[in-house]
């Protein structure tokens, strides 16, 4: 079942990426772009400067390492790891197509210049083959499991591959949209039905029916039928996808839209797109956003206000600097890592003057996370077999 369901996955995302894929883009048309190093990292040169130290690439989608969530969470945990261990260098490389054969050749481009490159999402599976041509580079693999040329998941020695239960960071993003609206409409704005998206939306209507159930709440989940995702086996989970994770411009139509139906908090799990919705929250009145992965309280000044009642987060940059750090002690070995709640790789920001939820609100949440935590409330996920309506610990 486990090799069917690889292939449907690796058939779909082809088939959802695919710009002109008949065959692998060579390096001069594969899109790949050499990105100078960013101001918030000046202290981390990009290119080598010093033999002795880890040459590290990190290969990120289109919204590139300062996109303010994914990927530059991703590079940050690079950062981390040069700032303790400065002859250490980091080069990031945007493949700027989001084409899944043009993301793959990218990594074979460059495979020969790096120790350890770190690849940011799902479009980049297919590394399995390079993995393996390649045992003298470690890789850091991110939002996905590697896949041989057939779609097949594997495991190689040389790849740590992690994925992530975002549908418990999903979960508590939910509870706080469903205990803070005014209005009893929310929304869940996403980028591209890829698993992670998809556990993404999935926890947070998850969130959403416990409060329901538990703490008095009546909250609406609000979807746009005409921005429906469909994931990567071709099946038609709702929500609200914007097709991109670098089109602002529909992120914003999607965010205005859902605020014209009554919507007052939007969770945004779209990468740059996310920025688009962001701007129709600021251009509104009493609307607030739910950031994702990352704390983006910052981005959601407007004025002498901000948006962001709290972020979901997912905890890339301390898993990414723990794994640079195994190779560098020669304790690094592949694994396929399934993180979440019991190994603090999932949550939300609850600390003081970074959100905006009421202390009650966040002592419902903290229970209810308690018992994610425990594996007594597993919220639904995009192949976990359960539905926001019928998961566990929701009755």
């Amino acid at each position: 079942m486990k090799k069917i369901l690889a292939t449907l996955l690796s058939a779909a995302m082809v088939a959802m990426l695919m710009t002109a894929c008949g065959t692998p883009a060579t390096s001069a048309d594969s899109g790949a772009k050499e990105e100078p190093a960013q101001e918030a990292a000046a202290e981390a040169p990009a290119e080598e400067t010093a033999a002795e130290g880890l040459k590290i690439a990190i290969v990120s989608s289109p919204s590139g390492v300062d996109d303010g969530s994914f990927n530059q969470n991703n590079y940050n945990g690079i950062l981390d790891f040069i700032a303790e261990n400065p002859d250490a260098t980091v080069n990031p490389v945007r493949e700027e197509t989001g084409d899944v054969s043009a993301c793959i050749q990218t990594v074979e481009d460059i495979v020969a210049d790096y120790d350890v490159i770190v690849c940011c999402g799902f479009q980049f599976a297919g590394i399995g083959q390079i993995a393996t041509d390649n045992p003298d580079v470690d890789f850091i693999l991110v939002d996905t499991y590697p896949s041989d040329a057939e779609g097949n998941e594997v495991a190689c020695d040389n790849v740590y591959a992690m994925q992530f239960k975002e549908q418990e960071s999903g979960f508590c993003a939910g509870l706080a949209a469903a205990m803070e609206t005014k209005t009893g409409k929310v929304a869940v704005v996403n980028g591209i039905a890829y698993p992670s998206n998809v556990n993404y939306q999935y926890g947070f209507e998850s969130g959403v029916n416990y409060a329901n159930k538990n703490y008095g709440t009546s909250a609406e989940c609000i979807e746009l039928a005409s921005y429906a995702g469909t994931d990567v086996t071709g099946a038609n989970v709702g929500g609200n996808y914007v097709g991109s994770f670098s089109d602002e411009e529909t992120g914003k139509t999607v965010g205005k839209a859902l605020i014209d139906q009554g919507c007052d908090v939007i969770f945004v799990a779209a990468g740059a797109s996310g920025n688009g919705v962001f701007t129709a929250a600021k251009e509104s009145t009493d609307v607030y956003i739910i950031g994702c992965d990352v704390d983006q309280y910052d981005d959601g000044v407007n004025g002498d206000k901000n948006i962001i009642l709290t972020s979901g987060l997912k905890i890339m940059d301390m898993n990414v600097t723990k794994q640079l750090n195994a190779v560098k002690d020669g304790s690094f070995k592949g694994e396929n890592a399934l993180l979440g709640a019991d190994s603090d790789s999932t949550g939300y920001v609850k600390e003081a003057g970074r959100h905006q939820l009421s202390d009650d609100t966040v002592a419902k949440i903290d229970e209810a996370f308690a018992k994610v935590k425990s594996g007594e409330i597993v919220p639904a996920a995009n192949f976990n077999g359960m539905t926001p309506e019928d998961f566990t610990g929701l009755n």
